[in-house]
């Protein structure tokens, strides 16, 4: 990711350090994050967060 546009957006399904999860919240230029049964973390390095499915195929595919 090079640029503020490739940064995930709230709702994404994103990947960090191979446990997927969503982007909750953008708080301060922060990125938070929850998984299934975790509570919410600040993402470590956003820079390497990949995006699995934007919100919006999330909800095309009626999962969110």
């Amino acid at each position: 990711m090079s640029g503020h546009e490739d940064l995930p957006r709230v709702g994404d399904e994103v990947l960090e350090n191979q446990v997927r999860a969503i982007v909750t919240d953008i708080r301060s230029g922060v990125i938070w994050l929850r998984a299934a049964g975790r509570e919410e973390w600040p993402a470590e390095d956003p820079g390497k967060l990949r995006v699995r499915r934007t919100r919006t195929e999330l909800i095309a595919a009626g999962e969110l």
